[in-house]
């Protein structure tokens, strides 16, 4: 029996974008909400893609400018790179084209980029206590069983995609000194949608699907995708678009020469 082929998968983007979550989340199917490490440690294990199995193994990097000498070490014998940013940081965004090709064109030329936008959905009721929870969720039932009779200013619910609302119930506890405690539920499963988030963080600003549509035809990745560490959406296929992309990598689009002129002796 053939040893399964070794693949190389490397992640970069700035600090703080969630590369080591979506590792944690990939690897483990958990979600950290405690420590959560500046680097993961390398990981491998057998995946199988496509009726192919290989042996993928993980390297985590640290964005930040204090590891720029170190960093690139970790790009010797790459197979593939996952370039993250984040959906709700415009600065990630930008870094892709002014920072991160240039640095991966140089160490590692030729290497496919698979472009991916991390949190694509944030669920702040994780963070809370199993008592709150549990009357976070009780409560979500009772509002969704009451959906059509409901006219009350102090719950904001979209429903955007019924058949995602129980996987998609996310709740935060605020309290108002003028309307008194209230629950305010998400039911979309996109942060971008979410105008009270970007209230609540001026600094953030929302990545749309087309603008990193337009980014990955800038940078040339085969592959752009979205996905959210916490929920595990679309977590999987970035992992196997990776390694998809190495075992069948995109036919180059061969240039077609110019007929030459023959020169004719009279």
């Amino acid at each position: 029996m053939s040893a399964s082929r070794f693949i190389k998968c490397v992640t970069v983007g700035d600090g703080a974008v969630g590369k080591t979550c979506m590792l944690i989340s990939y690897t483990s199917n958990t979600f950290p909400t405690d420590y959560v490490p500046t680097v993961f440690d390398n990981f491998s294990a057998n995946v199988v893609v496509d009726g192919s199995t290989v042996n993928l193994g993980l390297w985590d990097t640290a964005g930040q400018e204090d590891y720029n000498r170190l960093r690139p070490l970790s790009y010797r014998g790459a197979d593939v790179f996952i370039l993250a940013f984040s959906l709700i940081s415009k600065a990630s965004y930008e870094n892709v084209a002014k920072k991160w090709i240039p640095e991966l064109r140089h160490y590692a030329p030729g290497v496919p980029i698979i472009l991916v936008g991390t949190k694509l959905v944030a669920i702040d009721v994780m963070a809370a206590s199993d008592t709150t929870k549990a009357r976070i969720i009780f409560m979500a039932v009772m509002i969704l069983l009451t959906l059509r009779s409901l006219n009350s200013s102090k719950y904001l619910v979209h429903l955007e995609d019924p058949e995602m609302i129980w996987n998609y119930v996310l709740a935060v506890v605020a309290f108002s000194d003028k309307a008194g405690p209230h629950i305010r539920f998400h039911l979309s499963a996109d942060l971008r949608d979410d105008k009270q988030f970007f209230i609540d963080h001026p600094g953030a600003v929302p990545i749309t699907t087309a603008q990193g549509e337009e980014l990955r035809k800038l940078i040339g990745s085969p592959a752009y995708i979205e996905c959210s560490s916490k929920t595990q959406q679309n977590v999987k296929a970035v992992f196997d678009a990776a390694i998809k992309v190495v075992l069948q990598p995109p036919k180059q689009k061969k240039k077609k020469k110019k007929a030459q002129k023959g020169c004719s002796i009279l």
